[in-house]
Order: structure tokens, then C-alpha cells, then sequence
């Protein structure tokens, strides 16, 4: 394939990935509105208020960051893993193998088609949050490129989960045992600076950690651990997990009988 070949092949996969969340979007778009709009309530209104400040902003404005890129991740991993899977268990991700598609565009245009949705659904937890907050980005290209990056991470890491998957309980497993867990302990509703000093060296080995701190440096300027680092560690796992996955693909791991 050349050059405009490959991209027409990449763009018709991302599109069939968009079309395909967006059809269904009672299903994909709105229950996530619904469930941070009560973390809002609950948290921000109810909870927040008796609570206080937090690194010298309202709990409202400090957990915002932190649940907008919650539903970043879980969507964009879970796109992906339910998307492939489903591929894989009709039997019609064969016709993508034997394909003069070159496997890196395969596994770039399911990661795009998670990072659409992942992305689709933080702008929308956005939106919403403006109904509880007023949002303010004290360095706007930072907080575009983090969520970006942690998107296309965990979209990755929804295929491998995907590729490793034998049956459609086996892609719930990651989320609901190791993700949402991690996400709940990243630092979405508190400072790690709260937390006695062992803890807060565990905490140091929670990548969720990395992503929601950054993030919050974006739109408030305050974070519990240096930028650069986070962004480093952001790169690597990103560069790891992808040789990962094309490696798995190219070896047929999980399609291949």
C-alpha cells in the first residue's frame, strides 16, 4: 500500500470506530454525563462544602480535573477492549489481517477510535461541569496534551486487554479489578500531601497518579509531583505498551488459533 492508500485504510477504520459509539450513544455518551453529573452533586455540592478548601481551591474545583479525566480513561480503554473483542469474536478482524493493511495502521485506528470517545466523553463532562463550576486553564496546550496522551494510553491498553481477552467477561476483569481501583486511589478526590509519608510513597507507584496530577496542573497550576516527570513516565508507558500491542498483532496473539 502506499502513502494515500494507508491513510485512506486508517481513516475508514477510525470512522467505522466513531459511527459505531456514536450510533449507539445512549449507550456510550450519555450514562457517563449522567454519573459525573451525580459525582458533582454529591462530591462538589453536598460533601465538598463541609469539606472545605483543598491546596487552596474548593473541593469542587479540585475533584473537577481529576473526574473529567476518570471518564477520559475508562471510556477510551473500554471502547477499545469491547470494540476488538467483538471484532475478534465475529470473526471479521480476520478480514483486517488479511488485508493489505499494515498492522500498525490497524492498531492505530482502533486507538484513535478509543481516544474519539474518550475525548468526546471528557469534553462532554466538561460541559456539564460548567452547570457546577466556573473552569479556568492556567496552561491550556498542557492540559490538551496530557489528556491526549493518557487517552491514547489507555486506548492501547484496552486493546491489549482486548487481544488477551477469551471471552467477554475477560475485558471487565481489568477495568473493574485493577483500573477503576487505581483510578479511585489516583488522587481524583483528595491530595496525596494528606496522606501519611508510606502512603504517599505507595501512591508514587499509581500511574493514574502521574495523569490526574498533570492534568490538574493545567487548569489550576497545583500538583503533588513534578510535571516533567509525569510527562516522562506518560511517554514511556505509551512507547512500551504500543511495541507491546503491534507485537501481539503481528504474532496473531489471541486471534490466531
Amino acid at each position: 500500500m502506499n502513502f494515500s492508500q494507508t491513510l485512506v485504510a486508517l481513516w475508514t477504520l477510525v470512522l467505522k470506530e466513531i459511527k459505531r459509539f456514536t450510533r449507539i450513544w445512549p449507550q456510550t455518551l450519555l450514562p457517563p454525563s449522567i454519573t459525573m453529573a451525580m459525582y458533582f452533586i454529591i462530591f462538589g455540592n453536598l460533601i465538598g462544602s463541609r469539606i472545605g478548601d483543598m491546596d487552596g481551591f474548593s473541593y469542587m474545583d479540585f475533584i473537577v480535573p481529576g473526574l473529567i479525566m476518570m471518564s477520559v480513561i475508562t471510556n477510551s480503554y473500554s471502547n477499545v477492549a469491547s470494540s476488538f473483542f467483538s471484532n475478534k469474536f465475529q470473526r471479521s478482524i480476520e478480514e483486517l489481517m488479511v488485508s493489505p493493511m499494515p498492522n500498525w495502521v490497524i492498531l492505530a485506528g482502533f486507538i484513535l477510535g478509543g481516544m474519539a470517545r474518550g475525548l468526546g466523553v471528557g469534553l462532554i463532562v466538561t460541559v456539564v461541569s460548567l452547570f457546577f463550576t466556573r473552569l479556568s486553564m492556567e496552561h491550556p496546550l498542557l492540559t490538551v496534551l496530557v489528556v491526549v496522551l493518557t487517552s491514547a494510553l489507555f486506548s492501547i491498553g484496552g486493546f491489549i486487554n482486548a487481544l488477551l481477552a477469551n471471552k467477554f467477561d475477560d475485558i471487565s476483569i481489568v477495568p473493574t479489578f485493577i483500573l477503576t481501583p487505581l483510578t479511585y486511589l489516583g488522587g481524583v478526590f483528595y491530595s496525596i500531601s494528606l496522606l501519611p509519608d508510606f502512603w504517599q510513597g505507595v501512591s508514587m507507584l499509581n500511574p493514574i497518579l502521574y495523569m490526574v496530577n498533570v492534568f490538574r496542573y493545567g487548569f489550576l497550576g497545583v500538583s503533588d509531583i513534578p510535571v516533567g516527570w509525569a510527562l516522562t513516565a506518560i511517554f514511556a508507558f505509551i512507547i512500551v505498551l504500543f511495541s507491546i500491542a503491534l507485537a501481539m498483532l503481528e504474532r496473531g496473539k489471541g486471534i490466531r488459533s
